[in-house]
């Protein structure tokens, strides 16, 4: 009796663990490891950035509080002006934009950007998504004189992953190394 007894829960035992309820398992295991690693992926997706601005050149200039920023209707990243306008605001530096050759005198500064954009499609996705592949940024005097250029340029490696960060977050790297130190340092 005893071996029919382990025979039989032996068998019932992997039964009773497929059933839906309140069970641990899932029928579906391969189901369930493809779902949590899809979360891995979106995690990676969102999380991985670039992690430096590159070919930045600062000369010497004063601390810069506001700036103007010209609109380059060449540029194909729809998202990039409103994420550089906030990423300068969170450096606490005001700053207006303005149609290109439209002059304003009151701007001691200004910035001009390029940027060039690639598509794919997102890992959880099934249509193309343009995204940033690569800006550069560059400050100049009322003058015209260069005072500081950085560029992002998207990292081939991880597969690509940070190709889906944001705009913001590409840019973020640039822009500090553009702007200089935060304004407690610039303070001291």
């Amino acid at each position: 009796m005893r071996a029919s007894f382990w025979c039989s829960v032996g068998l019932l035992l992997p039964l009773a663990l497929l059933q839906s309820g309140c069970s641990v398992f899932s029928a579906e295991p391969l189901w369930e490891l493809a779902k949590a690693g899809g979360a891995l992926v979106q995690g990676a997706v969102t999380e991985v950035g670039p992690s430096q601005a590159r070919d930045t050149v600062v000369y010497a200039h004063g601390p810069i509080q506001r700036l103007c920023v010209e609109y380059n209707r060449s540029s194909q990243a729809a998202d990039l002006l409103p994420a550089l306008v906030a990423e300068l605001q969170a450096q606490h530096i005001e700053s207006r934009v303005y149609e290109a050759g439209g002059r304003n005198d009151q701007c001691d500064i200004w910035l001009r950007y390029t940027a060039s954009i690639q598509w794919a499609v997102p890992p959880a996705g099934s249509d193309y998504r343009p995204y940033l592949d690569r800006a550069t940024l560059v400050l100049n005097g009322a003058d015209g004189r260069v005072l500081a250029t950085s560029s992002f340029v998207l990292d081939d490696g991880l597969m690509s992953m940070g190709r889906w960060a944001s705009t913001r977050d590409k840019l973020a790297p640039a822009v500090k190394a553009l702007i200089g130190p935060p304004p407690q340092a610039r303070a001291s």
